[in-house]
């Protein structure tokens, strides 16, 4: 994160740059977890359980919507 960015952040949480700083790796790790988890399942590597396991129902549902909405597109663009 970019230190004014940081800075901005601290000020306006009332928190340390340190911890917010902290935070941020925390979000950010949390979230690379679950997009990997993700991908892992579209992949079909995992199943739909481990998936849910690993980012939560929402999350998964999301990206089924999401890849079914995508592949219906390809296909019209393919004109299949």
């Amino acid at each position: 994160m970019h230190t004014s960015g940081l800075q901005e952040l601290a000020a306006e949480m009332q928190r340390p740059e340190a911890e917010v700083r902290d935070l941020a790796l925390e979000i950010g790790l949390r979230e690379l977890r679950r997009e990997r988890a993700l991908a892992r399942y579209l992949r079909g590597v995992i199943s739909r359980g481990e998936a849910i396991d690993a980012a939560g129902i929402d999350w998964v549902e999301l990206a089924e919507r999401q890849n079914e909405a995508m592949r219906q597109d390809l296909e019209w663009a393919l004109g299949e």
